[in-house]
């Protein structure tokens, strides 16, 4: 096996001109294919966190009429305690109501969170570009929308209408920018206590909002929530069940990748398999010339599976270095006006050792023809030919 080696590495530096545009065309294929599937990542995952990054991936809410959900503190407590891997797990406070500031009246959404626990989820720290966030009761922020059209300012008191009419005046103590228009329009955030005292709710909530670190496993978690909690007081919905349009967009992206990904390697294995076929003929006076010599005919086709393995390592290692560069490169390129990236760079280890694996065995593989064909050679017929 140490001779098939040797000879191998010298007929590849024997024709480097030849080597050197196979190792470029496996490079080339693998730089596609990691530049492809890290776009794709890239984009799949810059799309969930714009949609669903700060929201409830599975919620809780009641099936009652009054949507109040009765004992949260003891299910809230529940399932935490559970082995679900979740990212987070926050009580809400909300209802529809209206916003009046002088002459304007606007539909709002008031909510009432318990900053710690919801910070985890909508990370409300990051979005405020004014002010700060409430720390006392009867104190609210706005989204940069709402606050363009009722035209306020940081300190200014405005009055919260619920639909029962009751009227509740709460100071403005900072702005926020989801970068979303409908909750910048909408939301109106406050603490626990102002959402429940202004909506009449008691010490009751009207839901549980809970992240998991495995996005695509919300359905999954709802189910088991479902089972666990087994309350039919109880509704459970999860992302997946509310943006199927959007699941069905990044499957087909998926599938998208793959086949290109694909095709390029079929591609880079047939150039493979056509070159290393004609060098069997090109060297096969020296081939007959060794199994005169006395080289059994597998030791002559393991020459050119190393040959494949050979070109397989160089080609990856340059390919990776390649897609990555690409990759790096166009998130410099193409950026939005804010200058951030618009697909981020995504680094997947896992895909980029499953490309350079792929690149190898392909390359191997391909030498599988001209190693047979090169076993079959009979020395008397070549020498014999000249």
């Amino acid at each position: 096996m140490r001779l098939a080696f040797k000879i191998a590495a010298r007929f590849l530096s024997s024709s480097k001109a030849q080597t050197l545009l196979i190792v470029l065309g496996i490079a080339i294929g693998v730089s596609v294919q990691v530049f492809i599937g890290s776009l794709i990542q890239g984009l799949q995952k810059t799309l969930i966190d714009t949609t669903i990054g700060r929201a409830s991936h599975v919620t809780v809410t009641s099936e009652n009429d009054d949507r109040k959900i009765k004992k949260w503190q003891e299910k809230l407590q529940y399932i935490r305690e559970q082995d679900l891997d979740l990212k987070a797990v926050s009580a809400a406070a909300d209802f529809p109501g209206f916003i009046k500031s002088g002459t304007q009246t606007l539909p709002i959404f008031l909510r009432g969170f318990i900053y710690e626990d919801a910070d985890k989820i909508y990370r409300l720290d990051e979005v405020i570009i004014e002010g700060e966030r409430p720390s006392r009761t009867n104190q609210v922020m706005m989204g940069i929308d709402l606050k363009k059209e009722l035209e306020v300012e940081l300190g200014d008191r405005v009055t919260i209408i619920t639909p029962q009419g009751s009227r509740t005046k709460v100071a403005i103590t900072g702005f926020y920018d989801f970068k979303v228009a409908s909750i910048n329009e909408s939301w109106l955030i406050t603490d626990l206590k102002t959402a429940q005292n202004i909506f009449s709710f008691g010490k009751d909530v009207t839901s549980i909002e809970i992240q998991t670190n495995e996005v695509f496993k919300a359905d999954s978690l709802a189910a088991a929530l479902s089972s666990v909690l087994n309350d039919p007081d109880l509704k459970i919905d999860n992302w997946k069940s509310q943006n199927e349009q959007l699941l069905s967009g990044l499957q087909g992206q998926s599938i998208s990748s793959y086949f290109i990904q694909v095709f390029v390697m079929i591609s880079v294995i047939l150039g493979i398999a056509s070159v290393l076929a004609i060098t069997v003929l090109q060297k096969s006076k020296q081939l007959g010339i060794l199994k005169a010599m006395g080289i059994k005919d597998s030791t002559a086709s393991q020459i050119f599976l190393f040959e494949g393995f050979i070109l397989g390592i160089m080609g990856a290692i340059l390919g990776l270095a390649f897609g990555l560069g690409l990759a790096y490169a166009f998130t410099k390129f193409a950026v939005s006006p804010d200058g951030t990236p618009v697909v981020a760079l995504y680094i997947d280890s896992t895909f980029i050792a499953l490309s350079a694996t792929v690149a190898l065995l392909s390359a191997t593989g391909a030498a599988l023809v001209p190693a047979r064909r090169s076993a079959k050679l009979s020395p008397i017929e070549v020498i014999k030919n000249g």
